[in-house]
């Protein structure tokens, strides 16, 4: 605001303190002027006197005037000032405190820790740190509404602020994450332990609003400012506090969530490593460092060769051949699978163009990419592009996919059907798929998780179940494919099923796609310019069945 806007505050309280001058000036100047014309004044009511001099009578009026509006300008610079101060109080808490739950925000939870800190390190004590995180949280959010999710926040800070002691602090860091400090004795971790133990138990209480009840987990991360011997650690501050509290409650979380851990340093070189991870996943994308690798898929009792499964591999610089066990779930949670996910399949496409037509191509679908509703029309789009029949492409998806948005998925398997593609699922037994589901919706095929298909490695063990899914499929009229066949044993069991796909180390490595074209160009299976291959290459190739008959007799 500039000097001329009669809403400035201190301009105004300045202008009221000139008019309270003046009015005091003028009571002075009252005092005076009264003194000489008051006397007139009564010489006029008695009679005794002439008419009092009129510039007198004049100041006097003024000077009464003046009082009159200095003292209500003064009134209300009071009741103002008052107001400023109540605004600035409300100003103070507002910034100091989270509106929705009362609890301290982020930015007054470092300035209470160093208070507490500074408190108990005058009576000899430590400080623990915890951090909470509210299990998928957000689905409360999106099924029932955030009116309902706040309410759960506040009921969740109301069971928190019953457990804790009187001088630990509870602060709301942002959305469903909270965070409290604590003092305790020195040396006696499990003083913390005990209240974290009967915060699980108070959480573990349904949550019950008028028209709904809500259920959920949470995990913690714990750190303290003092060692387990009850020795201060050497860097120690709010922040170092915030930071490996963080980590601690990032491993909970990986471990499975609804549990707690104390920080380790073990965990910062891991988080370390992610964050190098994260870093070279999105460098590799840029730079073309993912590609696809290619899994036999073998027709059980011909041991011919009818297609491949694409496995993705990342090719790091520094790290070497990384499988996808270890950044596909990275990926996901930053958020850039389905952009690997489609330059990986649009690569697959490429390779597979070459193969004979016979040949399927079967990829794996990662559950967050069929939250995209458009999903099925960007690889509908991408098979126009790459010029590849989609009756020879298979996209497999997991049985964890089917408990998300069962319509959207039904929706996405439709349109691809429609055009051609086989749907499989994968995985099929380490799920909760029902009947009802394999019976509903428009599967072609049920791949038999490769757990199971191991243990048949054993004579006897566990071979019913398997037998079960076998005969599953064949009273639904599913073809199977059997995955993990890795030795002759397994290969002998499963023959005794009935006809089946399968896959594994059995049949060999998966390859790139240079290593699949030497073979398939050898064995006459590939089309176009591919096919004619060097003369020695000619001159080395074999029959098909002497290639790919590769089940034992």
């Amino acid at each position: 605001m500039t000097e001329h806007e009669p809403d400035n505050p201190l301009k105004a309280a300045d202008r009221d303190i000139i008019a309270l001058g003046i009015a005091t000036a003028s009571i002075i100047l009252l005092i005076g002027t009264g003194g000489t014309v008051m006397p007139q004044v009564m010489d006029v009511l008695t009679g005794t006197g002439g008419a009092p001099n009129v510039i007198l009578v004049n100041a006097l009026l003024l000077n009464i005037a003046l009082i009159i509006f200095g003292w209500r300008r003064y009134r209300e610079l009071t009741r103002e000032i008052e107001e400023r101060r109540r605004a600035e109080a409300r100003a103070r808490l507002l910034a100091a405190t989270d509106p929705l739950t009362q609890c301290l925000n982020r930015r007054s939870m470092f300035e209470a820790t160093e208070e507490l800190r500074a408190r108990a390190a005058m009576r000899g004590e430590a400080v623990a740190y915890c951090m909470i995180d509210l299990d998928n949280f957000k689905q409360i959010n999106d099924m029932h509404g955030h009116s309902a999710g706040d309410a759960v926040l506040v009921m969740l800070c109301e069971r928190i602020r019953a457990l804790l002691p009187r001088e630990a602090r509870l602060a709301r860091l942002g959305g469903d994450e909270f965070a409290f400090v604590m003092p305790f004795p020195a040396g006696n971790a499990d003083r913390v332990d005990d209240l974290v133990i009967r915060l699980f138990e108070s959480l573990a209480q349904p949550f019950r609003m008028p028209e709904l009840t809500v259920e959920l987990t949470l995990s913690i991360g714990l750190v303290a400012d003092h060692d387990a011997d009850g020795t201060i650690g050497l860097v120690v501050d709010a922040a170092t506090l915030m930071h490996r509290a963080d980590m601690a409650l990032y491993h909970a979380k990986k471990q499975g969530r609804n549990r707690y851990f104390w920080f380790e340093a073990t965990m910062e070189s891991e988080l370390r490593f992610r964050n190098q991870l994260e870093t070279g996943i999105r460098r590799g994308l840029a730079r073309g460092e993912f590609v696809p690798f290619y899994e036999q898929q073998v027709d059980l009792h011909s041991g011919v060769l009818v297609g491949f499964e694409m496995l993705a591999r990342w090719r790091s610089p520094q790290l070497g051949l990384i499988s996808p066990d270890i950044f596909v779930p990275i990926a996901e949670e930053i958020g850039l699978i389905n952009e690997l996910s489609e330059r990986l399949m649009e690569q697959a496409f490429a390779d597979a163009r070459e193969w004979d037509e016979a040949l399927t191509l079967s990829v794996n679908i990662s559950p967050v990419q069929l939250r995209d509703p458009w999903f099925a029309q960007r690889v509908l789009k991408k098979l126009v592009a790459a010029g590849f029949p989609p009756q020879r492409l298979e996209i497999e998806i997991t049985e964890s996919c089917l408990h998300e948005n069962i319509g959207l998925v039904r929706s996405m398997i439709m349109s691809l059907r429609n055009q051609g593609v086989q749907i499989a699922l994968d995985d099929f037994g380490t799920g909760y798929s029902s009947f009802e589901q394999l019976r509903n919706l428009p599967f072609d095929r049920i791949k038999i998780d490769r757990s199971f298909v191991s243990e048949l490695k054993v004579p006897g063990n566990h071979s019913r179940l398997v037998e079960a899914i076998v005969s599953l499929g064949r009273g639904l009229d599913l073809p199977l494919t059997a995955e993990g066949v890795e030795d002759e044993e397994i290969l002998q069991a499963l023959k005794s099923m009935g006809r089946l796909k399968a896959q594994g180390y059995f049949y060999g490595q998966p390859e790139d796609a240079e290593g699949v074209r030497a073979r398939l160009r050898a064995a006459g299976r590939l089309t176009g310019a591919g096919a004619e291959g060097t003369p020695a290459q000619r001159a080395a190739g074999e029959d098909e069945q002497t290639l790919y008959r590769i089940a034992r007799p």
